[in-house]
């Protein structure tokens, strides 16, 4: 689904990682990482594409609130997993969006 984000300015988290061939509670710790995120003051929206190379987007409304997110003690314990049984690699990108535009039928 594509994330509902208000008009910009806003930012953007873009993590694009490549996974293990063992993701043991990958599935189940990414649904809960989403639902948590939701709950974050800042929160926007997700979106997301899982398969050879991931990709996952989060939509927040400024800088401060994607610092809490990443310090948030969930957080912090899939950040911990993910480094030491579910990723390959993973690189996260977060950059302020100036513009969208969209088209829908």
């Amino acid at each position: 689904m594509i994330a509902n984000t208000p008009r910009p300015p806003y930012y953007a988290v873009i993590f694009t990682s490549i996974k293990k061939e063992a993701d043991i509670g990958y599935h189940e710790m990414a649904v809960k990482m989403e639902e948590l995120a939701k709950e974050q003051p800042g929160y926007l929206g997700f979106e997301s594409a899982r398969e050879e190379l991931g990709i996952s987007i989060s939509y927040w409304k400024d800088l401060g609130s994607i610092k809490n997110w990443k310090a948030n003690s969930e957080h912090l314990i899939a950040q911990k997993l993910g480094k030491k049984d579910w990723y390959k690699a993973y690189k996260i990108r977060i950059a302020k969006v100036e513009r969208d535009y969209n088209f829908s039928i």
